[in-house]
């Protein structure tokens, strides 16, 4: 995210990538940002974040609700459960991008998760930045930080896999764990504290 906020057709500031079109602009009003805590709300965020690599998130949106449907609404469970026929079925959807490594990585993701003691809603709320001045223009966003880096490093550790520090900072940025809204967003009071 470069620049300063942008006024959206209402006249409202944003931050400047929400008004490249509707999609983003929906996707930034109502969901960017605000507080996701749900074990499944955060593994599809991992998920997205993971298919996202190398794409655009614009990509991600148009294809959110055929991941959803191919990957049962992103219930742990029931990714877990998947075996080798499963994988073929999602390689075979045209609705989703197709990417063994990335469809393998949602499985395995599943199953760690499912192995997390008082599950994954605890582990990355334990990594909860400290207060920082919320961010005046797009270059004052991280891309990761050493909260970012040390939960990477974490589900790393319990068998996540596409979790690198910078998609574990964008799923912290999505999830509110951090307010990366810039200060003069609107949506930056209403999307809650987080924690920068």
């Amino acid at each position: 995210m470069t620049g300063r906020p942008l006024a959206g057709p209402d006249g409202r500031l944003r931050c400047p990538w929400a008004v490249a079109g509707p999609d983003l602009l929906h996707y930034h009003d109502q969901e960017w940002g605000r507080p996701v805590r749900d074990d499944r709300g955060l593994y599809e965020r991992i998920v997205l974040e993971a298919f996202q690599s190398g794409l655009s998130w614009r990509t991600i949106l148009r294809k959110r609700d055929a991941f959803r449907r191919a990957f049962d609404g992103f219930r742990i469970d029931a990714v877990a459960a998947y075996g080798p026929d499963d994988v073929e079925r999602l390689l075979a959807d045209p609705g989703i991008i197709r990417n063994r490594a990335k469809i393998e990585a949602a499985v395995a993701n599943a199953r760690a998760a499912q192995l997390l003691p008082g599950g994954l809603a605890a582990l990355i709320g334990r990594y909860a930045p400290a207060s920082a001045p919320a961010p005046v223009v797009g270059e004052d966003v991280p891309t990761a930080t050493k909260e970012s880096t040390a939960l990477a490093k974490e589900l790393k550790r319990k068998g996540f896999r596409f979790v690198g520090p910078t998609n574990v900072y964008a799923t912290m940025q999505a999830v509110g764990l951090v307010n990366d809204h810039l200060a003069d967003c609107f949506v930056r009071a209403e999307a809650g504290p987080g924690d920068r």
